[in-house]
């Protein structure tokens, strides 16, 4: 079985490194504003003239004002929220406020994938850039990603690397183009990419070096959002079989009731208990029997629809919610769950050719019961009595135990 400990391990680790993502903003926002007050400032060679698109240059001594501002605000930001869109959002519109590009996007990549998509755009061609899709090593976007080094293209006709289809989808034309990683040491996590923002005398050298802080900020604040979100998921999941573990089914139930009694929905849970799984763990260990749940687990969670919940409520028991389902039909599921456990062989790949049976307990709102406590006693009741007489059943509350199961769950199927 999976030890009791191992969440809170999980979420302390977690937390730990969301403090540690936050100590490490207030270290950038220290380090940039430090760098402010230096006069000299890196030489960077000026790029082949294209037409600018921005704002004549403020006064040097008003612009440091106001990178300073930035730091301290994004620092602020990233230390004090959790809100990832917050935190990205600012950091565009500082990119607007300075920079001034005709459009201006922030790519995310799919790890699933290996493709950047478009998180957030800004300009007259951003909603068409919503279902794009980039490959990584593809364009400009898809090269920094891949390389995880900036790229400043003063004239994208004379780019190779230049994807021209976005343009072709956008109905805009891109003269430049300014891409800069967003990474978290040595991780690209994205890029953000300025159109059209070069003008004659180049690329400035200090707009540069902001957009590249400003990226930083970007790349801590997607980390920090990742473990918040590890940290969620750690609450509500259960370790062993990534199911939803008895707390989160607690709240579901709620929300499932409230939303039932608006609505005038009926909806059914389904009590699961593995015959006999001590069996399991005494012959073959508890490892394989965590194997085992986490097998049976995704089974359930794989013959779900979409709407419905499954729970890995304790021990060798699962719960399933069905929203919107009635009675009569949640018999007909709970039967082709029953057949679906009692039929198949598990932990094949391993040689070990487990089988098992299940017994069943079905309860529904509202003619059972309208309160989350009386459909779960309702329905884990139905299942202890098929648990304790024959076994390998289905049984449903005020109704007891249904005859053959199995031939049934055939007919329904």
């Amino acid at each position: 079985m999976c030890p009791f400990w191992a969440n809170r391990r999980c979420v302390a680790a977690a937390a730990d490194a969301v403090d540690r993502f936050a100590r490490e903003a207030e270290a950038v926002t220290a380090n940039l504003l430090r760098g402010q007050v230096q006069t000299s400032v890196e030489e960077v060679k000026p790029f082949p003239a294209v037409d600018r698109r921005r704002t004549l240059a403020v006064p040097s001594e008003q612009r440091e004002k106001g990178e300073v501002a930035i730091f301290q605000e994004l620092g602020k930001a990233l230390t004090s929220s959790l809100q990832l869109d917050q935190v990205l959002r600012t950091i565009m519109e500082k990119i607007d406020e300075f920079l001034r590009p005709d459009n201006w996007s922030l790519l995310l990549l799919d790890e699933t994938t290996q493709e950047l998509y478009f998180e957030l755009a800004v300009g007259k061609a951003s909603q068409a850039l919503k279902d794009v899709r980039i490959k990584l090593g593809q364009g400009i976007a898809g090269w920094v990603a891949q390389h995880g080094e900036t790229v400043v293209v003063p004239d994208t006709a004379k780019d190779t690397r230049f994807f021209g289809k976005v343009d072709e989808k956008t109905k805009t034309e891109t003269q430049s183009i300014v891409a800069v990683p967003v990474k978290f040491r040595d991780t690209c996590l994205g890029v953000i990419e300025l159109i059209n923002c070069i003008g004659p005398e180049g690329f400035d050298p200090r707009d540069l070096k902001l957009l590249e802080a400003l990226s930083d900020f970007a790349a801590i604040a997607l980390e920090n959002a990742r473990h918040v979100k590890r940290i969620h998921e750690l609450t509500i999941k259960d370790d062993c079989t990534s199911l939803y573990n008895a707390r989160h089914m607690s709240f579901i139930l709620e929300t499932e009731i409230y939303r039932s009694q608006r609505y005038d929905y009926e909806f059914s849970i389904v009590f699961i208990d593995l015959d006999h799984f001590k069996q399991v763990n005494d012959t073959h260990g508890h490892l394989v029997g965590s194997r085992l749940l986490a097998e049976i687990g995704n089974a359930l969670k794989e013959h779900c629809r979409l709407i419905d919940f499954a729970f890995r409520y304790g021990g060798d028991e699962f719960v399933v919610l069905l929203p919107q389902t009635s009675k009569e039909n949640a018999l007909n599921v709970a039967r082709r769950l029953h057949k679906l456990i009692r039929e198949n062989t598990w932990l094949v790949p391993e040689n070990l050719n487990i089988k098992l049976t299940p017994s069943v307990g079905v309860a529904s709102y509202p003619v059972d019961s309208r309160t989350k406590e009386g459909l779960l006693h309702l329905a884990d009741e139905a299942m202890y009595l098929v648990k304790n007489t024959e076994r390998d059943n289905v049984a449903a509350a005020n109704m007891g135990i249904l005859p053959n199961a199995a031939a049934s769950a055939e007919t329904a199927g």
